[in-house]
């Protein structure tokens, strides 16, 4: 998330909101929020509920829950989908930019 907040910058140049969702209960999360003051908004989701509506697996062997990351546009459709299977194939932020960015380009030309 230490990405995310030094280049929520960028993020916000292409129209776009972070929103992280996490297993934590609203005090953790909250807690986390302030201590690494992160601008973007987080979700609590300690029953799973948002994250198994998104798929996103949850595998106790590896302390939780497997990384994903999606774009959603503004319709609620999944642009993109991205399953890690740990934190070392997390997409760079210069790719998820990439693709907000052809994102756009297609909303603009319809």
């Amino acid at each position: 998330m230490a990405q995310l907040r030094q280049q929520y910058d960028k993020y916000v140049e292409v129209n776009t909101e972070i929103l992280v969702i996490g297993r934590e209960d609203a005090g953790s999360f909250a807690g986390y929020w302030q201590k690494h003051d992160l601008p973007f908004p987080g979700l609590p989701d300690p029953t799973l509920s948002v994250l198994k509506l998104y798929g996103q697996e949850v595998n106790l062997f590896k302390f939780g829950r497997v990384p994903a990351q999606m774009i959603i546009d503004r319709c609620g459709v999944a642009r993109y989908v991205h399953y890690s299977s740990g934190s070392s194939d997390i997409p760079a932020n210069e790719e998820i930019l990439e693709l907000l960015n052809r994102i756009n380009l297609e909303r603009v030309q319809q």
